[in-house]
């Protein structure tokens, strides 16, 4: 039977659930917004393929707030991320400031990986709790919460983004929570607070807000900070938050999360952006490739496999790289990149690596593409998924099947095959734009105002 859970709005931990600090055997896990492989499969994962408000929902939890940052799981535990806009207004002298945050031109937020649309962000005049939240995965109750910060925004946001885009990771022992401009946090897995860094107020294109997620790579938590002036690269010290490196980037505002890949006993950050995708040894900070070839307004994270590294972008244009892991040095126009794709690529979705097949949106739309890993070549192009307008949550396979969630409370199962063939459609009373979680038989999708636990019985 479905459960409706209230998860309360607290700036205190709260226990819910008795044997919370009980570590579930037997369990998956999902310890970072792209899952264990960063492709976007589930390996191991049997999650249902059909549901709706009636069928197979073992939960859903009302969740505080604002925000788009993907879950991820660590057992029996569920953490996500949120703002929440209080009553409390800005100080008088801070109201007079100008209501539109600085910057110009075209571009688009990110929230659950990315926003998408047009216009400028409006100035926020309210503070905001920015709340990190742990779950009780069997039932959806709330396990503790914490506010990392109180205060209001500094600049605005797309409005179809939110405070709280970037999703946390965690390494089973510490549970890392970037807010952006409002600081990285390190908790233990019971809520404690480890250490905090605040790398100073990101300005970024349009005012349409932040959404990078922060990676872990090692010992050190590797940081994009891609806005209008003044980007760079950090790692810090996952231990204590001290800064270990940092590298300067000449780059604009990009909404992308770091690739972590492993090759030649060597471990690289691939962080994709408009002038140039760059690959940075993790432990040193030593550029060790770098490739030009994407759009403006860089959202999505690449993937990997194969012996190449996938980048693709879908704004004002359209391009996906396969470029070789052995890659060293400026491989733009060279063999190095194997092929590239230039069109009918995503905007704010990131792709999935399924075996040989890459699946992607057509920019934000409801139109699915299938090409061969190895070539390059299209399966298919712009298959339209009935019934559904808009995606910005990445999809994600599981058990031969690939999991499309749309905007509006769609979701859309298709076969994990080079031919397009839908399996099922599903509908929830809720919008989406974080991306699903597939872990042992269990789908977790986050929409604006619920966080559900799809599963059979």
């Amino acid at each position: 039977m479905k459960k409706l859970l209230l998860i309360p709005c607290l700036a205190f931990p709260f226990f819910l659930c008795a044997g919370s600090g009980a570590v579930a055997s037997g369990l998956s896990s999902w310890p970072e917004w792209r899952g264990t492989t960063g492709a976007g499969i589930a390996p191991g994962a049997q999650p249902p393929l059909s549901w709706s408000e009636e069928k197979n929902v073992r939960w859903k939890a009302k969740v505080p707030g604002y925000g788009f940052s993907t879950p991820i799981v660590w057992r029996d535990r569920i953490f996500l991320l949120a703002a929440i806009e209080t009553a409390e207004e800005r100080a008088p002298a801070e109201a007079a400031l100008p209501a539109v945050a600085p910057g110009g031109g075209d571009g688009r937020g990110k929230g659950g990986k990315g926003k998408g649309g047009f216009g400028g962000g409006t100035r926020p005049t309210k503070v905001h709790e920015f709340v990190v939240i742990a779950l009780d995965r069997k039932t959806g109750k709330v396990v503790w919460q914490k506010t990392a910060r109180r205060e209001v925004p500094h600049e605005g946001r797309h409005a179809t983004n939110s405070f709280a885009s970037g999703s946390p990771v965690t390494d089973g022992e510490r549970l890392y929570a970037s807010f952006g401009s409002r600081g990285l946090y390190c908790y233990d897995l019971q809520g404690k607070l480890i250490w905090e860094k605040d790398l100073g107020d990101m300005r970024t294109r349009n005012g349409f807000g932040e959404g990078a997620s922060p990676a872990l790579a090692g010992n050190h938590l590797i940081v994009p900070w891609d806005q209008e002036s003044g980007s760079f690269v950090v790692a810090l010290d996952k231990r204590t938050g001290a800064e270990v490196w940092r590298k300067t980037r000449d780059e604009r505002t990009t909404w992308t999360t770091p690739l972590i890949v492993e090759t030649g006993g060597r471990t690289q950050a691939v962080i994709a952006a408009t002038s140039l995708t760059r690959s940075y040894d993790t432990v040193t900070g030593e550029l060790v490739w770098e490739a030009a070839g994407q759009t403006v307004n860089v959202i999505p994270t690449p993937v990997t496999g194969h012996g190449f590294v996938y980048v693709t972008s879908g704004f004002q244009g359209s391009s996906l790289q396969a470029i070789k892991l052995t890659a060293r040095g400026d491989v733009t126009g060279t063999d190095q990149i194997a092929w590239h794709v230039r069109r009918s690529t995503p905007y704010v979705p990131s792709p999935v690596l399924s075996g040989e097949r890459i699946y992607f949106s057509k920019s934000n739309d409801a139109y699915l593409s299938c090409v061969n890993a190895l070539t390059g070549e299209f399966h298919y192009q712009d298959q339209p998924i009935e019934g559904m307008r808009g995606i910005y949550a990445s999809p994600v396979a599981a058990n031969g099947h690939l999991y499309v969630v749309g905007r509006f409370g769609q979701t859309t199962v298709l076969k994990d095959a080079a031919k397009f063939e839908v399996v099922a459609t599903n509908k929830l009373n809720d919008n989406f734009d974080a991306s699903p979680v597939a872990v042992d038989r269990e789908l977790f999708l986050r929409g604006h105002e619920y966080l559900y636990c799809i599963a059979e019985g």
